[in-house]
């Protein structure tokens, strides 16, 4: 078998910013045939990722290392259902994770409209969607959904974790305010799925930093023992100790804290030291109990919710919603 010839620093240029993907026009054009397009592939330095969607990168996705993995994964779904058909518009799901909204499910099907709304020929990979006009916005030269409509068509097929998830990261990072979510509820409109997720935008709350805070949250609702505050800050004669990410006030001007450790903010010996001084800043004034969960156990099946229920029934919890702001514990 002849060698692969060599990649055009034009395809390469339009690989970086597909997440690695191309098409087969997009080789077309930069003098690539088919034929040495199938001897890329034969050679495993290319592989296919749907009809006429080839993938660059010789590594296997599963196999890749890099600190947005799961951020690449998402965006490249969607790439591949917008190289898949040629005027492609991702929505949904796809289009929130090119918005870089938060809470998305880790892996995505590629799904996409047509402008016209008509049938395409698509590898059976791709979702083709048949959506009423919507607003789009530019996105590398694509057109992706605007992320209201984008909210209203990805929310009904999400998990209820997931979807709270993700409108509290809209929410969080200040890409719509509480007001605007009213747009996204009239658009969901009587789509299959949007009655159950209707119910889920009064649990979205701004306050959640990520989707594992979220998860912690809804978990300890489940169990009957919703936080009395969130992202509280705590200080000592006046001077900060912490911020920390869930709370519940205790008999005794005590408190329970809660935080949940994410592998972007707690990793690294660096990160480490500085929690570990933080943490000692605060259980060393014998007025809080604090409790630090791993992001992946928030995010497990079982949560969280059950152990600090537990633990707070020992401690003669009782609610006492409102706790915002700022405590003093010299007081």
């Amino acid at each position: 078998m002849r060698p692969p010839r060599k990649i055009p620093l034009r395809l390469l240029s339009d690989a970086v910013t597909q997440e690695g993907l191309v098409n087969k026009a997009q080789c077309d054009a930069a003098g690539l045939d088919k034929y040495a397009v199938g001897r890329l592939v034969k050679a495993g330095t290319w592989s296919r990722v749907t009809r006429c969607v080839y993938d660059t990168d010789p590594d296997p996705v599963e196999r890749r290392r890099r600190d947005d993995y799961f951020e690449h994964v998402r965006r490249r779904a969607a790439w591949a259902g917008m190289l898949a058909v040629p005027d492609g518009i991702a929505v949904g799901a796809c289009a929130l994770a090119l918005h870089r909204v938060a809470g998305l499910p880790a892996r995505l099907v590629p799904e996409v409209a047509r402008p016209d709304g008509e049938a395409a020929r698509l590898g059976s990979e791709v979702v083709l969607r048949r959506y009423r006009s919507f607003p789009t916005v530019r996105y590398r030269g694509r057109r992706i959904a605007a992320l209201v409509p984008a909210l209203a068509q990805a929310l009904p097929n999400l998990a209820r974790d997931e979807g709270v998830a993700v409108l509290g990261s809209v929410l969080h990072q200040g890409f719509l305010d509480v007001s605007a979510l009213g747009q996204v509820r009239e658009m969901m409109g009587h789509r299959r799925g949007s009655v159950q997720a209707l119910g889920w935008f009064p649990l979205a709350s701004a306050l959640d930093g990520s989707p594992a805070e979220t998860a912690a949250r809804l978990s300890c609702l489940d169990h009957g023992v919703p936080p009395d505050g969130q992202q509280v800050t705590f200080t000592l004669a006046g001077v900060f100790l912490a911020r920390v990410d869930l709370v519940w006030r205790l008999p005794g001007g005590r408190y329970l804290v809660v935080e949940i450790d994410g592998r972007a903010f707690h990793s690294g010996q660096s990160m480490l030291a500085d929690d570990s001084v933080r943490q000692n800043g605060l259980v060393g004034t014998d007025r809080l109990v604090m409790l630090r969960y791993p992001a992946a156990e928030a995010l497990g099946a079982e949560g969280i919710g059950q152990d600090v229920a537990t633990r707070l029934t020992a401690l003669h919890w009782t609610p006492a919603a409102g706790l915002r702001g700022q405590v003093e514990l010299g007081r």
